[in-house]
């Protein structure tokens, strides 16, 4: 139980890292990152049928970055949103 949630932050911190590199061109900060890449995955899991589990592979990993992009960028598109009016 203990290595699981163990997994689940670091996959969604280097996640969300790598998330915030390709949608902002840098990071938010350890915390923020590893929320981004956790919900990414879940976003990943809902839109791929595939996420963060107890076992780590290269296609779950990649799967929760897909997500955690996808995340930061409608976060993206609303603030912008937000900021022409």
């Amino acid at each position: 139980m203990l290595e699981s949630i163990i997994i689940w932050l670091v996959v969604g911190g280097l996640a969300g890292w790598l998330a915030s590199l390709v949608v902002r061109g840098g990071g938010s900060g350890i915390l923020v990152n590893i929320v981004v890449g956790i919900v990414g995955a879940v976003i990943a899991g809902l839109l791929f049928g595939a996420g963060i589990n107890d076992a780590i592979t290269i296609n779950t990993f990649v799967y929760s970055v897909l997500g955690a992009i996808i995340l930061l960028a409608v976060l993206h598109l609303i603030n912008r949103g937000r900021l022409a009016r």
